[in-house]
C-alpha cells in the first residue's frame, strides 16, 4: 500500500493534517491503534468540546522555546477554525474568557472533521498497530497490521500520555527518539492536585463545593473556581496553575481575591467589634466552607478580640494561604502532557524534523502546551495546517 502522506494518530491534530493534505490533492492515509477516532474530542469540555478561544496569543502556551508556536498560530487562527464550524452550521457559545463550546455535544465537532476527511478523500484506518518504521530512499516503509505501507511523508500526531484509558501511549516519543530527537521531560498538565497532609480530610469534607480564588505558584497566578475533591483540589484555577507547579513547590491560594484582608479586618474591628469573623465571611463563602475553615483559621473569634498582629496573621492566611500538594492525579485525569519532542529540533514553519527529512510532528506530541480554555485544540488545528501546507509545497515542488 502506498500513499503520499501517512499520518499516525486520529486525534484533533491528525484529523486536521489529513484533511488539509488531502484537500491539496494528495493521497493520504490516516491510521490509529484505537478503535475509534477523536476520543479526546468527544470527552473534552465536559462533553461539549471547547474547540478554540477568542483570545489566542503565544503567551498562553508553555514550551522550552516560547517562540516556536508563533508561526503556526499566526497562519491558521481561531477565526479560520470558527469559519469551518460555521460552514457546518454548528451552534456554539462563549462560556467565559473567550472559551468557545458547542451548544450541543462534542460529537458535532468530530462529525464535522470526519465529514471533511471523507469529502477530501483521505483514508482512515482504525485498529492499526505499527510494528516498524524505516526510512527509505523515497520516504518511509512502515510495517503494520494493515500490511506494508510506503509513504513519501510521515506525520506523527500521536498526542501525549494524558488519559491512557482513551488509548494514549508514548509511541510518538519513541518514533522521535528513533530518528535522533531529544525529549523535554514529560509530566501531567491541567490536572488536579492531591494532598496527604492534614488538609486532605478538610478538602474531602468539602468535596463538591467550590470557591472563587486566585491560585499562585511563584510569580504565576490564575483566578477562577477552586473545587474541593475527595483527594485534594481541582477546578479551573487549579488546573491552570498545575502546569506551572513542580513537586515540592508551594501552592498559594488567595481566598478573598477582591479584598485586602488586613484593611478589611481593621476597619470591621472598628465598625462591628462584636461580630464573629465567620458571620462576615459567610457573605463571601458558602456556609459549609465557612464552617470548615473555622477550624483552621479560628473564625469564631469576635473582631474586638483581635490584636493588630492577629489581624496581620489572619489576613496573610486569607490572602496567601500556603499549601503543599503531595502530587497530582497524574496522567489518569490530566487534560494535557507537558514536555515532549524538543521543538528546537523541529522547524516552526513546516513542523518538519531537522534531523530526518520527510518526518513531521504536530499537536500535543511536541513540547507545546496550551492553557485551559481551547488553546490546546487551536494548537492542534494550527500545527496541522502548517504541516500539511508545507508538505504540499514540497510534494508539488518535487513533481514539477
Amino acid at each position: 500500500m502506498h500513499c503520499d502522506v501517512l499520518v499516525i494518530g486520529a486525534g484533533a491534530a491528525g484529523l486536521m493534517t489529513a484533511i488539509t493534505a488531502a484537500n491539496f490533492g494528495h493521497k493520504v492515509l490516516l491510521v490509529d491503534h484505537a478503535n475509534k477516532p477523536g476520543k479526546k474530542i468527544l470527552m473534552s469540555g465536559g462533553g461539549r468540546c471547547n474547540f478554540t478561544n477568542y483570545y489566542v496569543e503565544p503567551d498562553r502556551f508553555l514550551s522550552q522555546n516560547p517562540h516556536f508556536c508563533k508561526s503556526a498560530l499566526s497562519r491558521y487562527t481561531q477565526w479560520d477554525f470558527i469559519q469551518l464550524v460555521d460552514k457546518h452550521g454548528i451552534g456554539y457559545h462563549e462560556k467565559e474568557l473567550g472559551q468557545l463550546f458547542c451548544d450541543g455535544k462534542a460529537k458535532a465537532i468530530l462529525e464535522m472533521l470526519l465529514d471533511e476527511l471523507a469529502s477530501a478523500g483521505a483514508q482512515l484506518h482504525m485498529n492499526c498497530s505499527i510494528s516498524q518504521i524505516l526510512a527509505s530512499e523515497n520516504g518511509y516503509q512502515v510495517n503494520s497490521t494493515l500490511g506494508k505501507i510506503s509513504a513519501n511523508k510521515l506525520v506523527v500526531a500521536t498526542g501525549g500520555l494524558s488519559i491512557p484509558t482513551l488509548g494514549a501511549t508514548g509511541f510518538g516519543y519513541e518514533i522521535a527518539e528513533k530518528f535522533g530527537h531529544t525529549l523535554q521531560p514529560t509530566r501531567a498538565g491541567l490536572v488536579p492536585f492531591t494532598f496527604s497532609d492534614q488538609h486532605k480530610a478538610l478538602f474531602a469534607s468539602l468535596s463538591g463545593s467550590s470557591i472563587d480564588a486566585v491560585a499562585s505558584v511563584g510569580d504565576t497566578s490564575f483566578r477562577g473556581g477552586v473545587l474541593f475533591t475527595h483527594r485534594g483540589l481541582s477546578g479551573p484555577a487549579i488546573l491552570q496553575i498545575s502546569s506551572y507547579w513542580e513537586a515540592g513547590d508551594v501552592l498559594t491560594l488567595n481566598l478573598l481575591p477582591d479584598i485586602d484582608a488586613a484593611q478589611w479586618l481593621t476597619s470591621l474591628r472598628t465598625e462591628a467589634p462584636k461580630k464573629q469573623l465567620k458571620t462576615l465571611l459567610v457573605n463571601h463563602w458558602t456556609k459549609a466552607i465557612t464552617e470548615a475553615f473555622d477550624g483552621i483559621f479560628d473564625l469564631s473569634r469576635t473582631l474586638a478580640t483581635l490584636s493588630n498582629e492577629d489581624i496581620n496573621q489572619l489576613a496573610k492566611s486569607l490572602n496567601e494561604w500556603p499549601l503543599r500538594p503531595s502530587g497530582t492525579e497524574g496522567y489518569r485525569t490530566a487534560e494535557v502532557t507537558l514536555g515532549g519532542v524538543n521543538v528546537d529540533e523541529v522547524s516552526s514553519k513546516s513542523l518538519e524534523s531537522k534531523h530526518q527529512p520527510g518526518l513531521y510532528f504536530v499537536g500535543e506530541v511536541l513540547d507545546v502546551t496550551g492553557h485551559l480554555g481551547g488553546f490546546n485544540f487551536q494548537w492542534a488545528w494550527a500545527s496541522a495546517v502548517a504541516c500539511a501546507t508545507a508538505i504540499h509545497t514540497q510534494l508539488a515542488g518535487s513533481s514539477d
